[in-house]
C-alpha cells in the first residue's frame, strides 16, 4: 500500500475583510486569488495527509479543501476513461488522477491565544487525513504542569547563587497530535509550527509598542534580546514536542512529525526534536561514574545505549532521499539571499530504510517550491498572497508482512 504525507504552511489562511494581524487583510478579491492558489497547490501536493500551518479559521480551510475536490472531480472526468472504454484499468490512468478529499477527516486546532479581536488573531494549525483518525485528535498547547528550565551556577561561582530559569506555560501556537490508520499498522503524526524568529519584544507599561520595534531608533541590542527570546521559546517547544514524541515511542508506535520548525535540520531546535545521534563506540567513552583512566562502558552497554538512543530517534525524510539521489538542493523558504528547509518531515526508525523492522519505505520525496522567491533580489517575481514556503511531501510504501 502506497501512502503520503505532506505539510504546507498556507501562510495566514482567513476569510475576506478579517483583520488577522494589525492593518492586514484580504478583499474579497485577493481571497479569491489565494484560494485559487491554494486549491491548485493542493491539487498538485496530492497528498493523502496533509498538515496545515497558520490557519486562522476552520471555515475557510475547509471552503479551499472544497474546492479542491470540485477540481479533482473535474480533472478526473477529463482524464480518465469511463469503464465502458476497454482501457480504462490501464495504470497510466491512475497516475493521471487525483482522488478528490470529499470523504476527508480534518481536525483543527485553534490557537489558545486566538480570542478572535481584529488585528490580534493568533494562528492555529490542521490535519487533512483521506486515511481518516483513530480516536480523537489530541491538541497540545496550554500545559497542565508549566515546564521550568532551571539553569546552574557556572564554575568557579557561589554554588547557592541563583543562576535562574525559563519557564513555559504555554506555547506559542498548537501541537496537533492524530493517530492514523495505514493498512494494519496505525501512525502517530503530530503537526507543529514552533515559535518564528522573529524577536519577541516587551512593551512598558503606558506604551504602545516596546521600543525596539521603533526602527527609526534602531537598537542592535534590543533587538538581538528579542531574537533571543524567541529562540529560547522556540527551543522549549521543541523539547515539549520531544516529550510527547518519546512516549509514543516508548509504547511501540511509529512516529512522524512534520511542520513549519522555523529552524533548518541542524538547528537545535531540530535536534531536540529528532534526538541524539549516537556515538561510534561509547566503549571508547569514560563513564559517568569513572573512578580511574580505564573506567569505560562494556561493549555490552555500548550495544544497550545504542540501541537505546536510536529507539528514541527521529530522521529527516528530505536528507533520507537526498542520501539516496542526486538531488542537488531541497528548500521551502528563501529570505535574505538564504534558501532552507525549515519545514520538515521527521520519522521514526519504523521508516527508516536501515532498519530490520521497518513498516515502510520512503521511495520518494518530492517538493514544489517553484513560487518561492527571495524578495532581497529585485528581479524576483513576488506575490504576498501566495504562500512564503514550499510544500514538502513523502511518499512511503508500507511492507507486507
Amino acid at each position: 500500500m502506497d501512502f503520503t504525507l505532506a505539510s504546507f504552511n498556507v501562510k495566514n489562511l482567513i476569510g475576506p475583510d478579517k483583520e488577522y494581524y494589525e492593518f492586514q487583510s484580504y478583499t474579497p478579491e485577493e481571497f479569491a486569488w489565494k484560494r485559487d492558489w491554494l486549491a491548485n497547490q493542493i491539487l498538485d501536493l496530492d497528498a493523502d495527509v496533509v498538515g496545515f500551518q497558520e490557519i486562522f479559521e476552520e471555515e475557510a480551510l475547509r471552503d479551499v479543501i472544497g474546492e479542491t475536490s470540485a477540481r479533482a472531480h473535474v480533472l478526473n472526468d477529463a482524464v480518465i476513461p469511463s469503464k465502458g472504454k476497454p482501457y480504462h484499468r490501464k495504470v497510466i490512468f491512475r497516475k493521471l488522477g487525483v482522488e478528490p478529499y470529499d470523504d476527508a477527516a480534518l481536525a483543527f486546532a485553534p490557537n489558545a491565544a486566538d480570542t478572535g479581536e481584529p488585528g490580534q488573531r493568533r494562528p492555529g494549525v490542521a490535519v487533512l487525513s483521506r486515511l481518516g483518525f483513530v480516536g480523537k485528535p489530541e491538541v497540545i498547547q496550554d500545559l497542565g504542569e508549566p515546564v521550568t528550565i532551571p539553569f546552574q551556577p557556572l564554575r568557579g561561582m557561589a554554588g547557592d547563587m541563583d543562576a535562574g530559569s525559563y519557564t513555559l506555560r504555554r506555547l506559542s501556537r498548537p501541537i496537533l497530535k492524530v493517530r492514523i490508520p495505514v493498512g494494519d499498522q496505525v501512525i502517530t503524526l503530530f503537526n507543529c509550527h514552533l515559535k518564528s524568529k522573529l524577536g519577541e519584544h516587551i512593551t512598558p507599561d503606558g506604551m504602545t509598542y516596546a521600543p525596539e520595534e521603533d526602527l527609526t531608533n534602531y537598537d542592535p541590542v534590543g533587538r538581538a534580546m528579542g531574537a533571543l527570546r524567541a529562540a529560547v521559546r522556540r527551543m522549549a517547544e521543541a523539547w515539549v514536542l520531544r516529550r510527547e514524541i518519546v512516549a509514543e515511542l516508548a509504547i511501540g508506535n511509529p512516529v512522524i512529525a512534520v511542520g513549519d520548525f522555523n529552524d533548518g535540520e541542524h538547528a537545535v531546535s531540530s535536534e531536540i526534536i529528532s534526538g541524539e545521534v549516537p556515538f561510534r563506540n561509547y566503549a571508547w567513552m569514560l563513564r559517568h561514574d569513572a573512578e580511574s583512566y580505564s573506567d569505560r562502558y562494556s561493549e555490552e552497554e555500548s550495544k544497550s545505549i545504542t540501541e537505546q538512543v536510536e529507539r528514541n530517534r527521529l530522521h529527516s525524510a528530505e536528507k533520507l532521499f537526498v542520501k539516496k539521489s542526486a538531488r542537488d538542493m531541497v528548500y521551502t523558504t528563501a529570505f535574505a539571499g538564504v534558501f532552507e528547509s525549515i519545514d520538515q518531515i521527521l520519522v521514526s526508525r519504523h521508516f527508516h530504510p536501515d532498519y530490520d523492522k521497518r513498516i515502510a519505505d520512503m521511495h520518494y520525496f518530492s517538493v514544489l517550491n517553484d513560487h518561492i522567491t527571495d524578495g532581497s533580489h529585485p528581479e524576483a517575481p513576488y506575490n504576498k498572497l501566495a504562500s512564503d514556503h514550499g510544500q514538502i511531501k513523502a511518499h512511503l510504501r508500507l511492507r507486507e508482512g
